[in-house]
């Protein structure tokens, strides 16, 4: 069983919305066993379980939040165990050209530090689902999107 981590913080509930709409689209991957926890819940065991790692912020001054730097931050205590695991990122923003992409960025930048295999987008939101104060239904589709496609990455890599 292939399993997928979405973890995420969220103040106002947009990006709580969001990571529940990338866990149906995960879902949507016969063999794959989906857990979406806030970024309190998580332990560092919990990503060494997981085969593929998604992990959303919402946008603070073009960076992820302090809550999900702190989690990375942690993460030097298993440097180098998360080799080979597939990541991605979402993030929610108050607004357009307020930092999305530089936090997405930010988050995917730590995961290549880890080693980690990035699920990109080549036609848009190239680097993760994205969306507008609170998601609308095309920006959670997105989010679905982007569950399904990384946790059918994890699945063929995990064979």
């Amino acid at each position: 069983m292939v399993k997928i981590l979405i973890i995420y913080d969220s103040k106002t509930g947009n990006t709580e919305r969001m990571a529940y709409a990338v866990a149906e689209g995960a879902k949507q991957v016969e063999g794959v066993e989906v857990t979406v926890k806030r970024v309190d819940e998580v332990k560092l065991e919990d990503l060494l379980n997981a085969h593929g790692i998604i992990i959303g912020s919402p946008t603070y001054y073009g960076q992820m939040s302090a809550k999900i730097k702190d989690l990375i931050d942690r993460t030097i205590e298993i440097h180098g165990k998360l080799e080979g695991k597939v990541g991605a990122a979402f993030t929610s923003s108050g607004g357009i050209g307020t930092g999305a992409e530089t936090t997405l960025l930010s988050i995917i930048q730590a995961m290549l530090i880890h080693g980690m295999i990035i699920q990109g987008r080549s036609d848009d939101k190239h680097y993760g689902a994205t969306a507008v104060g609170t998601p609308n239904e095309e920006e959670l589709e997105e989010c679905r999107e982007l569950g399904k496609r990384t946790a059918e990455l994890a699945k063929k890599l995990h064979k």
